[in-house]
């Protein structure tokens, strides 16, 4: 368990809380699925937050979740992609309707990924 020192302000006694660096994956860049897993722990599950934060695993947790989100998208919209396909010369005859249809595939896989990691 983490010691908590105090110091004293005025008739208060104010916790010495300092962010150690976590050593975890320091070169990685942490992305769209780890922020969003990050802001809901802040929002939405403090105590979750507040104890991977003391216990010094909030960004190794952060990472992983960011990592396996990007790997289940990337195999979603493959899989989304063999069971639907979309012809490619669509891409040049209409391009906006095979947008659509990409858009509407990652709309799918990010429902599923939002389900599945983030807001857990």
């Amino acid at each position: 368990m983490v010691e908590i020192t105090y110091h004293k302000e005025g008739d208060y006694f104010i916790p010495d809380l300092y962010l150690e660096k976590d050593d975890y994956e320091n070169d990685y860049i942490i992305g769209k699925y780890g922020n969003l897993r990050l802001e809901y722990l802040k929002n939405h599950k403090k105590s979750e937050y507040i104890i991977k934060f003391m216990n010094k695993t909030l960004r190794r947790h952060i990472v992983e979740t960011d990592k396996q989100a990007k790997r289940r998208f990337e195999i979603l919209m493959k899989q989304m992609l063999e069971r639907n396909p979309i012809d490619e010369n669509l891409k040049t005859t209409n391009p906006l309707k095979w947008t659509g249809l990409m858009n509407n595939y990652k709309n799918l896989v990010e429902e599923i990924i939002l389900k599945e990691f983030i807001y857990i």
